[in-house]
């Protein structure tokens, strides 16, 4: 079985899709940012990653699912942030969102990396965001190059 060494090699011809909601903007925001950053410093054109908004966590997986049927994707990168509130609806998003994401990735069989962030408060997001403990944005589009990767090996 290949095992990852650090490099990452991503076909020239491979498109992104990073799909985020568009609640909490400043801390989604600098996911995509990050997201973004990270596929250029791979070898990776701007024009080849698309961004798709949505309203909410809710709704990323019924739209990555429907970006997973096009077959453009070599992986697509879903980001988002849920903070708890004083309700259980944070359980019902996050759960479902987490859930949903990685069925789109097991019924399509396209790489589906979740970004969503699931935290107590709005600081802890901002420190995940580009803050204090790095940018998740970064860490699943790294991850989105190093499972492409992998699987053009298998």
């Amino acid at each position: 079985m290949p095992e990852f060494t650090g490099e990452i090699r991503v076909h020239a011809s491979a498109r992104f899709a990073i799909v985020a909601s568009r609640w909490n903007p400043r801390v989604v925001d600098a996911l995509i940012d990050g997201a973004r950053r990270a596929f250029v410093a791979h070898g990776v054109s701007d024009a080849a990653v698309d961004l798709v908004r949505v309203p909410g966590a809710w709704e990323l997986p019924a739209t990555a699912a429907k970006l997973a049927l096009t077959d453009r994707y070599a992986a697509i990168v879903a980001l988002g942030c849920v903070v708890r509130g004083e309700t259980r609806h944070y359980e019902h998003v996050a759960d479902g969102c987490a859930n949903g994401l990685q069925r789109v990735a097991l019924d399509h069989g396209v790489p589906v990396l979740n970004g969503v962030l699931a935290v107590e408060r709005h600081e802890d997001a901002q420190a995940r965001a580009g803050g204090v403990h790095g940018n998740k944005g970064e860490e699943v589009a790294l991850a989105a190059l190093e499972i492409v990767d992998l699987w053009t090996k298998l």
